[in-house]
Protein backbone atom coordinates (compact mmCIF):
# COMPACT_ATOMS: atom_id res chain seq x y z
CA UNK A 1 0.00 0.00 0.00
CA UNK A 2 3.14 2.40 0.57
CA UNK A 3 4.08 1.40 -2.84
CA UNK A 4 1.30 2.64 -4.22
CA UNK A 5 0.99 5.61 -2.64
CA UNK A 6 4.67 6.36 -3.63
CA UNK A 7 4.36 6.01 -6.94
CA UNK A 8 0.85 7.04 -7.40
CA UNK A 9 1.87 10.63 -5.39
CA UNK A 10 4.79 10.68 -7.85
CA UNK A 11 2.95 10.45 -11.04
CA UNK A 12 0.74 13.20 -9.43
CA UNK A 13 3.56 15.57 -8.78
CA UNK A 14 4.97 14.81 -12.40
CA UNK A 15 1.80 15.71 -13.84
CA UNK A 16 1.57 19.39 -11.72
CA UNK A 17 5.35 20.40 -12.42
CA UNK A 18 5.22 19.72 -16.07
CA UNK A 19 1.69 22.06 -16.02
CA UNK A 20 -0.06 18.30 -17.91
CA UNK A 21 -2.70 18.78 -15.23
CA UNK A 22 -3.59 22.33 -15.37
CA UNK A 23 -4.05 20.94 -19.41
CA UNK A 24 -6.16 18.03 -17.92
CA UNK A 25 -8.40 20.00 -16.21
CA UNK A 26 -9.26 22.65 -19.35
CA UNK A 27 -9.84 19.58 -21.94
CA UNK A 28 -12.30 17.28 -19.69
CA UNK A 29 -15.79 18.62 -20.50
CA UNK A 30 -18.23 19.75 -17.71
CA UNK A 31 -20.71 17.25 -17.64
CA UNK A 32 -17.89 14.37 -17.26
CA UNK A 33 -16.99 15.90 -14.26
CA UNK A 34 -20.18 16.77 -13.14
CA UNK A 35 -20.66 13.05 -13.66
CA UNK A 36 -17.96 11.75 -11.92
CA UNK A 37 -18.77 13.61 -8.92
CA UNK A 38 -22.54 12.35 -9.02
CA UNK A 39 -21.01 8.90 -9.14
CA UNK A 40 -19.00 9.29 -6.20
CA UNK A 41 -21.44 11.33 -3.94
CA UNK A 42 -23.90 8.30 -4.54
CA UNK A 43 -21.69 5.72 -3.86
CA UNK A 44 -20.79 7.42 -0.78
CA UNK A 45 -24.17 7.75 -0.08
CA UNK A 46 -24.31 3.93 -0.72
CA UNK A 47 -22.43 3.12 2.03
CA UNK A 48 -23.55 5.28 4.28
CA UNK A 49 -26.86 3.40 4.66
CA UNK A 50 -25.28 0.46 4.88
CA UNK A 51 -23.65 1.75 7.57
CA UNK A 52 -26.55 1.73 9.38
CA UNK A 53 -28.61 -0.47 8.28
CA UNK A 54 -25.88 -3.17 9.10
CA UNK A 55 -23.71 -4.36 11.99
CA UNK A 56 -19.96 -3.55 10.42
CA UNK A 57 -16.56 -5.62 10.95
CA UNK A 58 -14.24 -3.51 9.63
CA UNK A 59 -11.82 -6.23 10.89
CA UNK A 60 -13.12 -8.55 8.16
CA UNK A 61 -12.61 -8.79 4.21
CA UNK A 62 -16.48 -8.90 3.96
CA UNK A 63 -17.30 -6.23 6.88
CA UNK A 64 -20.85 -5.14 4.66
CA UNK A 65 -22.56 -8.57 4.93
CA UNK A 66 -23.38 -8.27 8.30
CA UNK A 67 -26.71 -8.96 10.57
CA UNK A 68 -29.10 -6.17 10.48
CA UNK A 69 -28.72 -3.11 12.93
CA UNK A 70 -31.22 -3.40 16.12
CA UNK A 71 -33.13 -0.68 17.10
CA UNK A 72 -32.20 0.22 20.60
CA UNK A 73 -28.93 0.46 22.06
CA UNK A 74 -26.00 2.90 22.07
CA UNK A 75 -25.33 2.28 18.51
CA UNK A 76 -28.53 1.71 17.07
CA UNK A 77 -30.85 3.18 14.29
CA UNK A 78 -32.80 4.92 16.91
CA UNK A 79 -29.33 6.99 17.46
CA UNK A 80 -28.68 7.01 13.74
CA UNK A 81 -32.15 8.78 12.80
CA UNK A 82 -31.45 10.99 15.77
CA UNK A 83 -28.53 12.52 14.59
CA UNK A 84 -29.89 12.48 10.77
CA UNK A 85 -32.64 14.76 12.30
CA UNK A 86 -30.88 17.16 14.08
CA UNK A 87 -28.59 17.69 11.10
CA UNK A 88 -31.69 18.28 8.60
CA UNK A 89 -32.92 20.51 11.17
CA UNK A 90 -29.43 22.36 11.60
CA UNK A 91 -28.25 22.11 8.25
CA UNK A 92 -31.40 22.23 6.00
CA UNK A 93 -30.75 21.10 2.63
CA UNK A 94 -27.26 22.40 1.97
CA UNK A 95 -26.34 25.62 0.79
CA UNK A 96 -24.10 25.20 -2.80
CA UNK A 97 -23.93 27.92 -4.90
CA UNK A 98 -25.04 29.95 -2.08
CA UNK A 99 -22.05 33.02 -2.08
CA UNK A 100 -18.87 31.68 0.15
CA UNK A 101 -19.65 34.34 2.67
CA UNK A 102 -23.06 33.69 3.30
CA UNK A 103 -23.98 31.72 6.52
CA UNK A 104 -26.99 29.90 7.01
CA UNK A 105 -28.30 31.74 9.55
CA UNK A 106 -28.36 34.87 7.43
CA UNK A 107 -30.57 32.62 4.73
CA UNK A 108 -33.18 31.40 7.15
CA UNK A 109 -33.30 35.01 8.45
CA UNK A 110 -34.00 36.07 5.12
CA UNK A 111 -36.88 33.45 3.87
CA UNK A 112 -38.60 34.53 7.60
CA UNK A 113 -39.92 37.71 6.12
CA UNK A 114 -42.81 37.99 8.98
CA UNK A 115 -41.44 36.11 11.47
CA UNK A 116 -40.83 38.31 15.14
CA UNK A 117 -37.37 38.93 16.56
CA UNK A 118 -37.40 35.98 19.18
CA UNK A 119 -38.17 33.57 16.04
CA UNK A 120 -35.43 35.07 14.08
CA UNK A 121 -33.25 34.74 16.83
CA UNK A 122 -33.74 31.62 17.63
CA UNK A 123 -33.33 30.47 13.91
CA UNK A 124 -30.05 32.01 13.64
CA UNK A 125 -28.90 30.31 17.09
CA UNK A 126 -29.74 26.80 15.07
CA UNK A 127 -28.40 27.56 11.96
CA UNK A 128 -24.83 28.46 13.65
CA UNK A 129 -24.76 25.24 15.65
CA UNK A 130 -21.67 23.13 14.14
CA UNK A 131 -23.85 20.20 14.14
CA UNK A 132 -20.99 17.62 12.54
CA UNK A 133 -19.23 18.29 15.51
CA UNK A 134 -22.02 18.01 18.00
CA UNK A 135 -23.09 14.36 16.25
CA UNK A 136 -19.47 13.69 16.51
CA UNK A 137 -18.68 14.59 20.26
CA UNK A 138 -21.65 12.44 21.12
CA UNK A 139 -20.64 9.26 19.48
CA UNK A 140 -16.94 9.91 21.38
CA UNK A 141 -19.31 9.75 24.21
CA UNK A 142 -21.24 6.67 23.30
CA UNK A 143 -17.89 4.67 22.73
CA UNK A 144 -16.63 5.49 26.60
CA UNK A 145 -20.05 3.94 27.94
CA UNK A 146 -19.93 1.05 25.46
CA UNK A 147 -16.78 0.34 26.91
CA UNK A 148 -15.74 2.03 29.81
CA UNK A 149 -13.10 0.33 30.12
CA UNK A 150 -11.35 1.26 27.93
CA UNK A 151 -9.72 3.95 29.98
CA UNK A 152 -6.80 2.25 31.11
CA UNK A 153 -6.09 1.07 27.67
CA UNK A 154 -4.98 4.43 26.15
CA UNK A 155 -1.63 5.25 26.59
CA UNK A 156 -0.04 8.86 26.69
CA UNK A 157 2.82 10.07 23.71
CA UNK A 158 3.04 9.62 20.28
CA UNK A 159 3.66 6.18 18.56
CA UNK A 160 6.89 5.21 17.28
CA UNK A 161 7.47 6.06 13.46
CA UNK A 162 10.31 4.29 11.25
CA UNK A 163 10.82 3.92 7.87
CA UNK A 164 8.68 1.91 6.11
CA UNK A 165 11.02 -1.11 4.21
CA UNK A 166 9.28 -1.85 0.68
CA UNK A 167 10.69 -4.90 -1.10
CA UNK A 168 11.20 -4.65 -4.97
CA UNK A 169 7.78 -7.20 -5.10
CA UNK A 170 5.67 -4.82 -2.61
CA UNK A 171 6.97 -1.82 -5.36
CA UNK A 172 5.79 -4.62 -8.27
CA UNK A 173 2.54 -5.44 -6.84
CA UNK A 174 1.81 -1.57 -5.75
CA UNK A 175 1.98 -0.14 -9.01
CA UNK A 176 0.61 -2.97 -10.54
CA UNK A 177 -2.74 -3.21 -8.08
CA UNK A 178 -2.52 0.12 -6.87
CA UNK A 179 -1.02 2.75 -8.98
CA UNK A 180 -2.52 1.90 -12.47
CA UNK A 181 -6.35 1.85 -10.99
CA UNK A 182 -6.05 4.46 -8.96
CA UNK A 183 -3.97 7.01 -11.24
CA UNK A 184 -7.18 7.70 -12.98
CA UNK A 185 -9.27 8.36 -9.92
CA UNK A 186 -6.75 10.50 -8.46
CA UNK A 187 -6.09 12.78 -10.73
CA UNK A 188 -10.63 13.07 -11.37
CA UNK A 189 -11.89 13.08 -8.27
CA UNK A 190 -8.94 14.83 -6.15
CA UNK A 191 -7.98 17.51 -8.64
CA UNK A 192 -10.55 18.06 -11.19
CA UNK A 193 -13.80 17.54 -9.10
CA UNK A 194 -11.83 19.16 -6.37
CA UNK A 195 -11.20 22.36 -8.22
CA UNK A 196 -14.80 22.39 -10.17
CA UNK A 197 -16.37 21.76 -6.67
CA UNK A 198 -14.17 24.65 -5.19
CA UNK A 199 -14.77 27.40 -8.26
CA UNK A 200 -18.61 26.19 -7.45
CA UNK A 201 -18.91 26.76 -3.90
CA UNK A 202 -16.37 29.42 -3.87
CA UNK A 203 -17.55 31.51 -7.11
CA UNK A 204 -16.12 35.12 -5.80
CA UNK A 205 -13.00 33.35 -4.14
CA UNK A 206 -9.65 32.86 -6.05
CA UNK A 207 -9.57 29.74 -8.90
CA UNK A 208 -8.19 27.38 -7.36
CA UNK A 209 -5.01 26.14 -9.61
CA UNK A 210 -5.12 21.97 -11.20
CA UNK A 211 -1.43 22.61 -10.72
CA UNK A 212 -0.98 23.73 -7.06
CA UNK A 213 -3.86 21.00 -5.77
CA UNK A 214 -1.72 17.64 -7.85
CA UNK A 215 1.65 19.17 -6.69
CA UNK A 216 0.45 19.14 -3.02
CA UNK A 217 -1.27 15.82 -2.98
CA UNK A 218 2.15 14.13 -4.79
CA UNK A 219 4.54 16.16 -2.24
CA UNK A 220 2.19 14.98 0.80
CA UNK A 221 2.20 11.55 -0.03
CA UNK A 222 6.13 11.22 -0.95
CA UNK A 223 6.64 12.28 2.43
CA UNK A 224 4.30 10.76 4.82
CA UNK A 225 3.84 7.16 2.81
CA UNK A 226 7.34 6.40 3.66
CA UNK A 227 6.28 6.90 7.26
CA UNK A 228 3.61 4.51 7.01
CA UNK A 229 0.77 7.23 6.71
CA UNK A 230 -2.32 6.06 4.64
CA UNK A 231 -2.32 8.08 1.28
CA UNK A 232 -4.45 10.88 1.14
CA UNK A 233 -6.27 13.64 -1.09
CA UNK A 234 -8.08 16.47 -1.63
CA UNK A 235 -10.87 14.35 -2.15
CA UNK A 236 -13.69 16.36 -3.87
CA UNK A 237 -16.15 14.29 -0.89
CA UNK A 238 -13.85 15.70 1.69
CA UNK A 239 -14.16 19.09 0.44
CA UNK A 240 -18.07 18.68 0.27
CA UNK A 241 -18.79 17.07 3.92
CA UNK A 242 -16.13 20.20 5.01
CA UNK A 243 -18.94 22.80 3.07
CA UNK A 244 -22.08 21.07 4.24
CA UNK A 245 -21.39 21.30 8.21
CA UNK A 246 -20.31 24.96 7.90
CA UNK A 247 -16.77 25.69 6.73
CA UNK A 248 -15.62 28.47 4.50
CA UNK A 249 -12.94 29.31 4.91
CA UNK A 250 -9.53 27.25 4.93
CA UNK A 251 -8.88 28.53 9.33
CA UNK A 252 -11.32 25.38 9.63
CA UNK A 253 -9.06 22.94 7.53
CA UNK A 254 -5.69 24.39 9.63
CA UNK A 255 -7.76 23.67 13.03
CA UNK A 256 -9.04 20.71 12.38
CA UNK A 257 -4.82 19.76 10.74
CA UNK A 258 -3.74 21.19 14.56
CA UNK A 259 -6.15 19.11 16.68
CA UNK A 260 -5.28 15.77 14.47
CA UNK A 261 -1.43 16.25 15.06
CA UNK A 262 -2.16 17.32 18.53
CA UNK A 263 -4.43 14.09 19.10
CA UNK A 264 -1.78 11.93 16.96
CA UNK A 265 1.44 13.14 19.24
CA UNK A 266 -0.46 13.03 22.65
CA UNK A 267 -2.26 9.50 22.18
CA UNK A 268 -0.64 8.03 19.28
CA UNK A 269 -2.40 4.30 18.54
CA UNK A 270 -4.35 4.67 21.77
CA UNK A 271 -6.63 6.84 19.16
CA UNK A 272 -7.62 3.51 17.82
CA UNK A 273 -9.02 1.69 21.14
CA UNK A 274 -11.58 4.64 20.65
CA UNK A 275 -12.51 4.87 17.36
CA UNK A 276 -13.10 1.35 17.29
CA UNK A 277 -15.80 1.65 20.12
CA UNK A 278 -17.49 4.72 17.75
CA UNK A 279 -21.03 4.22 16.76
CA UNK A 280 -20.77 2.89 13.08
CA UNK A 281 -24.35 4.25 12.23
CA UNK A 282 -23.75 7.66 13.55
CA UNK A 283 -20.20 7.34 11.07
CA UNK A 284 -22.61 6.41 8.41
CA UNK A 285 -25.09 9.66 8.64
CA UNK A 286 -22.17 11.89 8.27
CA UNK A 287 -20.31 10.18 5.26
CA UNK A 288 -24.42 9.91 4.01
CA UNK A 289 -25.03 14.44 4.06
CA UNK A 290 -21.29 14.09 2.51
CA UNK A 291 -22.02 12.01 -0.16
CA UNK A 292 -25.58 13.94 -0.44
CA UNK A 293 -23.58 17.33 -0.88
CA UNK A 294 -20.94 15.67 -3.01
CA UNK A 295 -24.09 14.41 -5.53
CA UNK A 296 -25.86 17.98 -5.88
CA UNK A 297 -22.75 19.60 -7.21
CA UNK A 298 -24.64 18.04 -10.23
CA UNK A 299 -27.26 19.93 -10.60
CA UNK A 300 -26.37 23.01 -12.75
CA UNK A 301 -26.57 20.82 -15.58
CA UNK A 302 -29.28 22.08 -17.71
CA UNK A 303 -28.97 20.54 -21.66
CA UNK A 304 -30.20 17.43 -21.89
CA UNK A 305 -27.08 15.85 -24.27
CA UNK A 306 -25.03 17.51 -21.36
CA UNK A 307 -26.96 15.54 -19.37
CA UNK A 308 -27.40 12.09 -21.31
CA UNK A 309 -23.75 12.26 -20.75
CA UNK A 310 -23.29 12.76 -16.85
CA UNK A 311 -25.85 10.33 -16.53
CA UNK A 312 -23.76 7.48 -18.55
CA UNK A 313 -20.92 8.65 -16.92
CA UNK A 314 -22.00 7.85 -13.26
CA UNK A 315 -24.11 4.70 -14.08
CA UNK A 316 -21.23 3.48 -15.84
CA UNK A 317 -18.94 4.33 -12.50
CA UNK A 318 -21.19 3.25 -10.35
CA UNK A 319 -21.99 -0.50 -11.70
CA UNK A 320 -18.73 -0.52 -13.07
CA UNK A 321 -16.89 0.65 -9.95
CA UNK A 322 -14.28 2.40 -11.82
CA UNK A 323 -14.27 5.89 -12.29
CA UNK A 324 -12.13 5.50 -15.40
CA UNK A 325 -14.30 3.38 -16.89
CA UNK A 326 -17.17 5.75 -16.35
CA UNK A 327 -14.82 8.96 -17.43
CA UNK A 328 -14.03 7.01 -20.81
CA UNK A 329 -17.70 6.54 -21.36
CA UNK A 330 -18.68 9.48 -20.57
CA UNK A 331 -16.08 11.74 -22.98
CA UNK A 332 -17.17 9.28 -25.70
CA UNK A 333 -20.65 9.96 -25.79
CA UNK A 334 -20.08 13.32 -25.00
CA UNK A 335 -17.71 13.44 -28.42
CA UNK A 336 -20.60 11.63 -30.31
CA UNK A 337 -23.45 14.35 -29.38
CA UNK A 338 -20.97 17.32 -29.90
CA UNK A 339 -18.95 16.65 -32.73
CA UNK A 340 -17.49 20.03 -32.93
CA UNK A 341 -16.26 19.41 -29.45
CA UNK A 342 -13.83 17.10 -30.89
CA UNK A 343 -11.96 19.54 -33.14
CA UNK A 344 -11.75 22.46 -30.30
CA UNK A 345 -10.35 19.79 -27.71
CA UNK A 346 -8.19 18.62 -30.49
CA UNK A 347 -7.06 22.26 -31.14
CA UNK A 348 -6.72 23.34 -27.41
CA UNK A 349 -4.48 20.08 -27.27
CA UNK A 350 -1.99 21.13 -29.80
CA UNK A 351 -2.02 23.99 -28.56
CA UNK A 352 -0.72 23.31 -25.12
CA UNK A 353 1.49 20.67 -26.25
CA UNK A 354 3.17 23.38 -28.09
CA UNK A 355 3.36 25.67 -25.26
CA UNK A 356 4.48 23.05 -23.53
CA UNK A 357 7.39 22.14 -25.86
CA UNK A 358 8.32 26.08 -26.71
Amino acid sequence: MMAAGICTAGAMLLLGATGLMNLIYKLIPRCVVRGIQLSQGLSFALNAVEYVRKEQDFSKPNYGNGEKRGWLGLDGLILSIFCACFIVIVSGCGEAGEDAGEEAGEVIIMEVENGDERERAVRKAIASLPSAFLVFSLGVVFAFIRKPKMVYEIRFGPSRMEVVKISKQAWKTGFVKGTIPQLPLSVLNSVIAVCKLSNDLFPAGKRLSATSVSVTVGAMNLVGCWFGAMPCCHGAGGLAGQYKFGGRSGTCVVILGVVKLGLGLALGSSLVVVLREFPVGVLGVLLLFAGIELAMASRDVNSKEDAFAMLVCSAVSLVGSSAALGFLCGIVVHLLLKPDKVVMMVIKLVCGLKRRCC
